[in-house]
This record gives structure tokens, sequence and C-alpha cells, in this order.
């Protein structure tokens, strides 16, 4: 067993000492409460013993919350993390179920207000209204193993952009690059501008007419039913432009590219996390793992979380 406080430094978990005791802080008590509900509804019952008597964990909380950061971090196997923490493959694969659960439910930090956090698209959209911040949302795609031979829907997650089977992220960041917001994944197929109206984005855009999101080439349908506020970069010049007209356009294009490129930093935040470079596990807790990913990145915004 490898010494469990070298493993909390940051070059296994990615995230400082101090960013550390602050999750413990926040999601000790929620775990708490999960696995006291766990066994309420395995003994059909209130307990019986005082409090503190039966069996311990071997994997205390804050071992649970370490393996599940390394894991996130570095990709490494259950059954390696199991002989690092000296316990059963399975009970580093329960843990990490657990302890990625809270991680995804926490949304993503405000900058300069540690306490708040935003989980949907409408609170994303009301905190830009309400501090006249200008979005940046992007889509990013993940690669992921082809799906089994008779399964349905087994084209959807077959990208046209691609070609390969992968997930959509969308992903929203402010001027700085830092995430705001991130949704559930969709599948490769789907269009970048669909996946972000199946979110809501047309609803959130009629209550806050004040909100502006830069976006790129793939999202024109939403230029065109909110001129103004989901704002493209003007169309390429074609070939028998005049000069100085091409000139023009692409200066354009390349100021709007140059205020959104902070979104691309934010995707390539995500990525740096070893768990999504390439996905091969089961698709359906992908999402999950890409909001707790995204949230921990976005830990960073809060002044407490350097």
């Amino acid at each position: 067993m490898v010494d469990r406080t070298v493993l909390a430094h940051q070059l296994f978990t990615g995230i400082s000492r101090q960013h550390l005791a602050f999750l413990v802080a926040e999601l000790a008590g929620p775990w708490q409460a999960v696995v006291e509900g766990r066994r309420h509804a395995a003994r059909g019952g209130a307990r019986r013993r005082a409090a503190g008597a039966g069996a311990r964990h071997r994997l205390v909380f804050v071992d649970r919350l370490v393996a599940t950061l390394i894991h996130l971090r570095h990709d490494l196997p259950h059954s390696v993390l199991a002989l690092l923490f000296d316990v059963d493959r399975s009970t580093v694969t329960r843990a990490v179920g657990e302890i990625r659960g809270l991680l995804a439910e926490r949304g993503c930090a405000v900058p300069d207000r540690p306490g708040l956090r935003l989980r949907t698209l409408a609170d994303v959209f009301a905190y830009a209204q309400a501090e006249g911040i200008k979005l940046r949302l992007d889509a990013a795609e993940i690669h992921t193993r082809r799906p089994a031979a008779g399964r349905g829907r087994r084209r959807a997650f077959v990208s046209g952009k691609k070609k390969q089977n992968t997930m959509k992220a969308t992903v929203i960041a402010d001027s700085q690059g830092r995430t705001l917001w991130s949704d559930a994944l969709r599948p490769g197929r789907m269009h970048d501008a669909t996946a972000a109206r199946d979110e809501g984005i047309a609803v959130c855009f009629q209550h806050f007419p004040d909100v502006k999101v830069l976006l790129g080439d793939g999202y024109l349908g939403l230029r065109r039913d909110r001129p103004g506020q989901a704002v493209t970069p003007p169309r390429k010049p074609n070939k028998i432009a005049l000069p100085h007209v091409r000139a023009a356009r692409e200066e354009a294009r390349h100021r709007h590219s140059s205020k959104r490129i902070t979104v691309e930093h934010a995707l390539a935040d995500h990525k740096r996390w070893n768990r999504l470079t390439r996905w091969t596990h089961r698709r359906d807790v992908l999402p999950a793992t890409y909001r707790a990913i995204a949230g921990l990145v976005s830990d960073r915004t809060a002044n407490a979380c350097p």
C-alpha cells in the first residue's frame, strides 16, 4: 500500500491540497446522507444501534475522494487503485460511482463568487444578464467505443465531422476561458445547433433578451432565429469577391474568432483530464463524468480554490 498522503498530492489528483480540503468539507455531508439513505433502505427502517457502531469503512471518505480524482485525472483502472489503497476492486468501483455522482451535481463555479454554482442553462443566462457578460458557446466531441452489432441507434453516434463514434458535449465559457456550464452529452451524429436547442437555449434567449452568445459557423440556424443575441462570424467571402470586400470579411471573421477562442481554451482544460481523451467505458456514465470534470476545472475561478 502506498502512503495515502502521497496519493493526495496535486500530481496525482490534479488539484491543490487547498482545493481538496474544500471538496472534503463540501461533499462529506452529502456523501454521508447517501450512505445513511442506502442503509436505511437495506434494513427497512431506522438504525437500532448507536451511531458509530458496526463495521468500519476500509476506505474512508477522503480516500474515496482521492481515488476518484486520480481515476478522473489519469484514467487508472479500478484494480490498480484497489492495489494502491489496499482494498478490493469492488470497493473502489462503488466509491468512484458515489463520488462521481456528487461531483457531477455540484455545477460550475462563478468567478469571484465562491458560494454560487451554476447548474442549468437558465442559471448561466440569468448570471450573464445580471453581470453583463457575453457568453461563448461551443461543442466538443469525445471518441467512444463503437456500439455492439445489432444495437439500436447504432449510427446515431457516428460523427459526420470525425467519421468516428463520438459523443458531443456543449460548453459555455466567459471571456477569460472559465467554464460556466456543460450539458448532458448527446450522440455525435447530432448537429451542434440541435444539441443546443435540446438543452433549451431558445427559451433562454426569449427570457433573457439582453444576453449575447458568441458562436461558430455551426450555429447559423440560431443566428437566424435570434438575430442580435446569437452572434456568429460573417460568411466566408466567395471567389469572385472584390479584394477589399474579401479583406474586410476576413478581418471581421478574425476578430470574432479572437473573441470566441476562450471557449476553445476551456475545452482544452477539460481534455487535460485523461478520462476524456478517449472513452472506452459505458456511454451512460460519460455525461456525469464530464460534468464532474467541468465542475472541478471551473473551481479555479473561485478565489477560495487557486
